[in-house]
């Protein structure tokens, strides 16, 4: 049911409530070639799971002469108990962060998007799923913040005091599926415009029966008689490959080549010639503005360069649209200390001010002005920055470490002369990119993976061994022989770059993952080995003690490898229970009806 927001309370947390009021958890099947029976998580979920596996809430924002911004219809959130998302402060942002500011003039349909922070949720029925998704999803797509996906409507409507009608159809989600979602809102907002809330909740009924978004899986999505066709990331797909689902199923009406990557060609064109710095400083993680007429710009060119450095994650904050009524902006622009790493799509002229201390800042003209080539821009100084009126480019005093690469530059602008199509500029400057994000990457990689202790020395009646730690002279001592150069073509300062990169939250973020994968190897191999052992020979020479001692172990080691789910060999956990299984029966009865009492969490 919609919620009007003059009767809506904060939904309640799933403990208060009624247990009447709580639907129990219904078998529901999935429809053959879903993926349904691979994964048993489907079959547990709850009534609105589903949706809150795509989405947190659907909120229509409108403009009030009084109020100003205000939440109209919330849709689906109040069936959602295990979810809380409405605190007073993230009402307001979502209210300011669902209209474009009034100087961008947005008449007509805009589409763009927002982020922001994530409280701490309580563990839902979903938690599973979502754990699932996590850890199977690519970098760029794991989660942590909410998005809103945004499809404004301004037009003349003189029966109107203000003149004008002026409303956001609004998605929350946790998923950063951009082309997904921006496709689906293209489908709902105009049907919604006409028709009003009847079609919200019957858009929601039908995301409610959709499949839960597990990566590797090809779903068939229907909403409002259309039929969208996509297919989930993984982090095993290889990276630059096309993810096109061929379709020649007649229903299906929409097929989405990728769910979340951006045009970047698109994007990066008023900034064109200076991309290979600008890859550089979203490596660094460098604290970025870009500057925008309007929200879709800005958020358009946050997102692009956050996924230039991919498949690397960018491990800070971004914000592909800001404004001043943000909870962070205090935080954001205080002048106290340094600009923080984050990465700030905005459009206010007031952030020409307040941010003009900012390192690094991106100019954007009007995107739609792009039937002519960008003109050679020169980076210029910060000090020229006066207002937002300034003319686009790039604002900073940073020195590339690299030599710039006039080959990129060269075959696009031939691209524009010869009016290739903009999909296929797009696909040569995500190679690029790509290209050029590995070269850096797998000397590091490389080096990592030496950290690693040699398999004979698991021993299984000891602890796992532990993984050496980084050390940055020897890894820069690697780049001699095993470094860029030996896939890249670009000269400069790579050893610079590394240096600097070695500092920045992104190698933190990226050396933290792999380090916790390596540790989780070891785990792994280390269980394998205690498999491999005979445990019943081996407690005929202990105490019942010490085999007390050995079974408490061993349980804790499976508890360990589900819930962290370690990848061991397929039968591994099988043959570990059967272990446990037999040293329990081993054992005199008192202790085995003790030993076979499940452990309290």
């Amino acid at each position: 049911t919609a919620l009007r927001d003059d009767q809506v309370e904060e939904p309640e947390d799933l403990d208060d409530q009624d247990a009447s009021s709580i639907s129990p958890a219904e078998e529901i099947t999935l429809p053959p070639g879903a993926g349904g029976d691979e994964v048993a998580e489907d079959a547990l979920l709850l009534p609105w799971d589903r949706f809150s596996a795509w989405l947190h809430c659907i909120c229509v924002v409108g403009f009030d002469l009084e109020l100003g911004q205000a939440v109209e219809v919330r849709q689906a959130e109040g069936q959602l108990g295990h979810t809380k998302l409405t605190r007073a402060e993230n009402k307001t942002s979502i209210c300011y962060l669902s209209f474009p500011d009034s100087n961008s003039g947005c008449l007509g349909d805009t589409q763009f998007c927002f982020r922001f922070r994530q409280g701490s949720n309580r563990k839902s029925s979903l938690g599973c799923f979502l754990e699932t998704t996590d850890r199977d999803a690519p970098p760029c797509l794991k989660q942590g913040h909410y998005y809103g996906y945004v499809y404004f409507r301004q037009v003349r409507d003189k029966s109107l005091k203000r003149g004008y009608f002026q409303k956001s159809l609004v998605l929350i989600s946790k998923l950063p599926y951009v082309t997904f979602f921006h496709s689906l809102l293209k489908i709902m907002a105009p049907e919604y415009f006409e028709k009003q809330e009847p079609c919200l909740e019957a858009a929601c009924n039908d995301i409610d029966r959709w499949p839960t978004p597990l990566p590797g899986r090809i779903l068939t999505l229907p909403i409002m008689g259309v039929v969208i066709k996509v297919r989930i990331p993984t982090c095993y797909d290889k990276p630059g490959t096309s993810q096109l689902v061929q379709s020649s199923d007649s229903l299906v009406s929409i097929v989405l080549p990728t769910i979340h990557e951006v045009d970047l060609f698109r994007c990066f064109y008023p900034v064109f010639f200076h991309i290979q710095m600008l890859w550089e400083l979203v490596l660094l993680g460098e604290a970025l503005v870009v500057m925008a007429p309007s929200p879709a710009e800005s958020s358009d060119t946050v997102l692009a360069l956050v996924s230039c450095i991919s498949p690397l994650r960018y491990c800070t904050d971004f914000r592909p649209y800001f404004t001043i009524h943000d909870s962070e902006f205090k935080e954001y622009t205080t002048r106290t200390q340094a600009p923080p790493s984050v990465i700030l799509g905005v459009t206010n002229p007031f952030f020409a001010k307040t941010l003009q201390h900012w390192p690094h800042i991106i100019r954007i003209g009007d995107m739609k002005q792009t039937g002519e080539m960008a003109k050679q821009m020169k980076v210029k100084k910060l000090k020229n920055l006066k207002t937002l009126d300034s003319k686009p480019g790039v604002y900073t005093a940073y020195k590339p470490y690299l030599n710039k690469d006039e080959e990129i530059i060269k075959q696009l602008q031939k691209g524009v002369q010869q009016k290739r199509p903009s999909a296929a500029q797009n696909a040569i400057l995500r190679r690029y990119f790509l290209e050029l994000t590995q070269s850096f990457i797998i000397p590091l990689e490389r080096y990592v993976a030496s950290l690693m202790p040699l398999q004979k020395s698991i021993s299984p009646w000891k602890s796992p061994p532990q993984l050496r730690p980084f050390n940055q002279q020897d890894f820069m001592k690697t780049l001699e022989k095993a470094g860029p150069q030996l896939t890249s073509r670009l000269k400069g300062d790579w050893i610079g770059l590394y240096r600097h990169f070695l500092k920045s939250s992104n190698f933190d973020g990226w050396f933290r993952n792999r380090r916790r994968e390596m540790t989780q190897k070891l785990e792994a191999l280390h269980l394998e080995a205690l498999c491999e052992e005979d445990l019943e020979q081996r407690i005929q020479k202990h105490t019942e003690v010490e085999t007390v001692d050995l079974v408490l172990k061993l349980k804790d080691k499976l508890s360990q490898a589900e819930r962290e789910q370690l990848p061991v060999r397929t039968g591994t956990l099988g043959k570990l229970k059967a272990h446990i299984e037999a040293v329990i029966q081993a054992l005199p009865e008192d202790l085995q009806g003790i030993l076979h009492k499940p452990s309290s969490p």
